[in-house]
């Protein structure tokens, strides 16, 4: 029965269910079995250092039989094993340091013999070991001991690399930086890539060679020198390139067929991940012109830390964004309101992890109902107050718009009534673009929830300043293009685009989540702070860049479809409307929009009738009132663009 169980176990370790042995399962051996096999290299090498020393005419000392000799020097060695480490490594990832270990090992088991065998003499006049012996024994050991992990290190690089597909990289830039990327590449356990050579932006080098491999410069002769080597790709390692010489780069190696990688800086690599997980394919992200945002950490710090800042919406794509770098600024508490259970969940779990330091309270509840607002009001000492809880979808709004008055609009005129009543310090509201002549019911809201914020600070009833932050599409967020596009070349197209002609302006999440905390440090009460937003990109050419990114060709592998606009989408956002005046700020990303108010008065009564028809379901009714409370509201590509026609108009 044991031999039938040690046979069926030993099946179980070696083989796969297809018959394939398992070689994989061998990570790494037993350190009981490194030291037994060093040992039997220190045996295998006294007596082939015994053959070699007999043929140099020369008489060993009778002070101990050859088989004691063994046993003493075996001895000697074992000890230094343990005294240096030699075993602690894993073979297959043994270094320069390993090898220094292992011949500092040998040397002192030589040194030590030699000082055992000559201080005998001192005292017997006779000497244990001849020196030689002692030499060439000690050279033979390490040598053995070095082609050991050799060995071991070059085996399991081939089985591990066995069958797997592997792609002939050239890396970008022969700083230090590009250089320490190629040295994990050579020593990497997982061969995913194999270095061609590296590219000088600068200088040409003939023979010079950085690990065994070319240099190349980047000209226009540079694809067609590397032709012959059959590259697949180029890394791009660090932020050694500004965004433009990095999309001038990435065009031309795209036109090449060549697949593009970033690997960050070596000392910002995940410690517990492999280089194949550092060495990433590009993302589209990282190739549109956005530039660094520099904040005024002190300012912020000073209306943050140790207060109690309330954000709603605070598990949604900005929202939780805020709350990640309102984390980092030590507020007293940060209370996170979201009616989304799943998502403010998920988020709780993520926060308690990574700031365990910080008081949260997370509180499942809708903006749209007061009461339950209230009394977040009475139970915490709010201070500062982030407003991201908003309806965003503009198609979805369209078709459901009484949703929209509902969170945009009353749930932010609820939101900051509270805030005046109960004296809280700022309230920053997160708006949009589509707020400025808004096409679409999505962008009237928020304009209509901005009129709302800025006409009662206008009236100064309470000491809250009411600031309003205004930008467009952020990348990544939810339900946003750019990940919709992924999933769509995922699943082989084809890709969407509305129209071929349509531009949006882009920025990341924490790129918009840090302009928000710094406007809000800046406002003084009433303003549209307006982000800069880069250079507009027209989304054909955002879809055709992410297929050839994805190693596909757009029209081949993958298809773009133009599908017509989606309802009130327009083809090209605007940041200010033709009414405003644009403030400079101190801080260059950020602007100041200067736009007329209403009365409070004015304002209300127009909401209580939206908020009304909204209650009857009339949302033809609703939705005039709206466009009469925002009358640069026009509709486009939808049903209520009726209620624009003169006729409509003048009843």
């Amino acid at each position: 029965m044991k031999w039938r169980y040690f046979r069926v176990r030993s099946k179980q370790i070696l083989w796969n269910e297809d018959n394939r042995v398992k070689l994989r399962n061998f990570n790494y051996l037993p350190r009981w079995l490194v030291i037994a096999i060093d040992l039997a290299i220190v045996i295998f090498s006294f007596f082939l250092s015994f053959l070699v020393v007999s043929n140099l005419n020369v008489s060993f000392y009778d002070v101990l039989t050859r088989p004691q000799e063994c046993v003493f020097i075996s001895l000697v060695y074992f000890a230094s094993f343990f005294i240096f480490s030699t075993y602690a490594g894993l073979i297959r990832h043994s270094t320069f340091v390993d090898i220094f270990k292992i011949a500092i090992s040998c040397g002192a088991s030589a040194l030590f013999l030699s000082i055992i065998s000559y201080s005998y003499y001192g005292i017997f006049e006779k000497k244990i070991f001849l020196f030689p012996f002692l030499l060439i024994n000690s050279v033979l050991t390490f040598a053995g001991m070095l082609m050991l992990r050799l060995t071991v290190k070059s085996l399991y690089s081939f089985i591990m690399n066995m069958g797997r597909k592997r792609h002939r990289v050239l890396i970008l830039g022969v700083n230090d930086d590009s250089i320490a990327v190629g040295e994990a590449l050579s020593i990497a356990d997982h061969k995913n890539f194999v270095l061609v050579g590296f590219v000088s932006f600068n200088k040409r080098y003939k023979k010079l060679k950085i690990l065994g491999v070319p240099i190349f410069k980047f000209d226009n002769l540079f694809f067609g020198s590397i032709l012959p080597l059959k590259v697949n790709g180029l890394i791009l390692v660090g932020n050694q390139l500004d965004t433009s010489e990095k999309n001038n780069i990435v065009d031309k190696a795209l036109e090449q067929n060549l697949r593009i990688y970033h690997a960050p800086s070596i000392t910002q690599w995940e410690n517990d991940a492999d280089v194949t997980s550092n060495i990433k394919e590009i993302q589209i992200e990282d190739l549109l012109e956005r530039h660094p945002i520099k904040l005024d950490d002190t300012q912020i710090n000073s209306y943050l830390n140790d207060k109690t800042i309330l954000v709603t919406g605070g598990a949604g794509s900005i929202g939780s964004e805020i709350v990640r770098q309102v984390s980092r600024y030590k507020p007293k508490q940060l209370l996170i309101l979201d009616q989304a259970e799943s998502p403010l969940h998920t988020l709780e779990l993520e926060l308690r992890q990574q700031f365990p330091e910080v008081s949260y309270e997370f509180i499942l509840a809708d903006v749209r109902k007061k009461n339950r607002l209230e009394k977040v009001f009475e139970a915490y000492e709010v201070s500062v107050v982030f407003h991201a809880a908003a309806y965003k979808h503009v198609p979805l709004i369209e078709r459901n718009p009484t949703e929209a008055i509902q969170v945009n609009i009353i749930g932010t005129v609820t939101l900051a009534d509270l805030s005046a009543q109960y004296g809280i310090d700022r309230f920053v509201m997160v708006s949009t673009d589509k707020a400025v002549n808004p096409t679409n019911v999505m962008g009237a809201t928020k304009r209509a929830a901005e009129m709302y914020v800025q006409a009662l600070m206008q009236e100064r009833q309470s000491n809250t300043k009411f600031i309003t932050t205004r930008f467009g599409n952020v990348l990544g967020s939810n339900g946003s293009v750019i990940p919709h596009f992924k999933e769509q070349i995922k699943n082989g197209g084809p890709v969407t685009v509305t129209h071929e002609n349509i531009i949006r302006y882009f920025m990341t999440i924490p790129e918009a989540c840090q302009l928000v905390l710094q406007a809000g440090t800046m406002g003084q009460g009433g303003e549209v702070f307006v982000f800069d937003m880069g250079k507009p990109v027209k989304i054909m050419d955002l879809a055709k860049k992410m297929i050839k990114l994805s190693g596909l060709i757009p029209g081949e592998d993958i298809e773009i479809s133009v599908i017509g606009l989606r309802p009130g989408e327009k083809l090209y956002e605007e940041l200010l409307s033709d009414q405003s005046t644009t403030l400079p700020t101190h801080h260059e990303k950020i602007m100041r929009a200067k736009d007329d108010t209403m009365f409070l008065e004015d304002v209300m009564n127009l909401i209580i009738e939206i908020a009304a028809a909204a209650e009857q379901s009339d949302d033809l009714g609703m939705i005039g009132k709206l466009k009469v409370l925002v009358p640069e509201f026009k509709s486009e590509n939808s049903v209520y663009e009726l209620l624009d026609l003169p006729s409509c108009s003048d009843e």
